[in-house]
């Protein structure tokens, strides 16, 4: 069998991957080079499902949970697994209780505990909800990691392809450039920055509770954290807003001061496709097999979409839709 996949962002990539896996001749129709017009490349890279589980639908917890295994697998050393903190100030401490309410696979910890588990934040916070089993990765590294792998295992990357595809399958992973022609699909804005700081050491993503904006902050190593959390329903791809820059800015300051002297190094925007439900869907229609709607789940439901689509297109399941 020999299938085309266009899209090369995290879910087109994964599913190269499932589909090289077995057996299958894969091309991947990468019309503009590198990850930089790609939502993947804005990515957070928290493999969080017992976080997401607060205000996600159960399968994101339980596809999530598989999805960890699989990037440390599929790419070894590229995955922490250092655990998630959330953290609240004091006058925020119930809505704390209501994110614990609502998840699951947590210890609460006092500020003994945080101190332990990360220093720079000794002092700030007195309570915190840790999740251990959650995991995260540079999404720019995997994207690039994932890419070399599949190269190696022969699978060939194009710019342009012709009319006529043969007998080959296609499998549409282009993501938000469906909005509009997709029905039901919509876009959600997503706004993120990087700060580098020598003043702040973090081991794992801290989320912060915060009463405008939710902030989660990861290290990426050497002093730089990206931060983000923006979710704005509109499919606008154009600059970071100044309100959105300033309460992520605002955000980080309050998780630690030292934010307030970090450099600015980048801002980005991405937008992610979602349906109603803000789950995703793999459909067959013909000789195509669309895979969509990762709304802000990208790194933690694509291998679990990929290997749904790769059932679909190798004859497994031939009705139509999956999920």
């Amino acid at each position: 069998m020999r299938v085309l996949v266009k899209g090369a962002g995290v879910v087109g990539l994964t599913l190269a991957h499932e589909l090289a896996a077995r057996g299958v001749e894969v091309t991947v129709f990468e019309p503009e080079p590198g990850f930089a017009a790609s939502a993947s490349w804005f990515a957070g890279g928290m493999l969080a499902p017992w976080c997401e589980r607060e205000s996600a639908e159960e399968p994101v917890l339980t596809d999530g949970i598989s999805a960890i295994d699989w990037w440390d697998r599929t790419l070894p050393g590229e995955v922490s697994r250092n655990g998630t903190l959330v953290v609240a100030p004091p006058r925020d401490t119930g809505e704390l209780r209501r994110f614990a309410a609502r998840t699951s696979g947590l210890e609460w910890l006092d500020a003994a505990a945080i101190a332990r588990l990360e220093p720079a934040l000794a002092g700030r916070f007195q309570h915190a909800l840790f999740f251990a089993g959650e995991a995260h990765l540079d999404p720019r590294r995997a994207l690039q990691s994932l890419r070399r792998k599949l190269q190696d295992r022969g699978v060939a990357f194009v710019d342009a392809i012709d009319g006529d595809q043969g007998d080959r399958l296609i499998a549409d992973c282009t993501g938000a450039s469906k909005i509009g022609s997709a029905e039901g699909l919509r876009g959600v804005r997503g706004e993120m920055l990087y700060l580098q700081t020598s003043e702040v050491a973090l081991s794992r993503p801290v989320r912060l509770i915060h009463p405008r904006i939710p902030l989660y902050i990861v290290p990426r190593g050497e002093g730089l954290f990206m931060c983000g959390s923006t979710m704005i329903e509109t499919d606008d791809r154009g600059p970071i807003t100044a309100r959105s820059m300033m309460e992520l800015l605002n955000a980080a300051y309050a998780l630690h001061p030292a934010f307030g002297e970090a450099r600015l190094v980048e801002t980005g925007t991405g937008v992610r496709p979602a349906f109603a439900d803000n789950l995703p869907r793999a459909t067959r229609t013909g000789n195509t097999v669309t895979l969509n709607g990762l709304y802000r789940h990208g790194f933690l439901l694509s291998p679990a979409l990929a290997a749904t689509a790769a059932d679909l297109m190798c004859g497994r399941d031939m009705k139509g839709d999956a999920r």
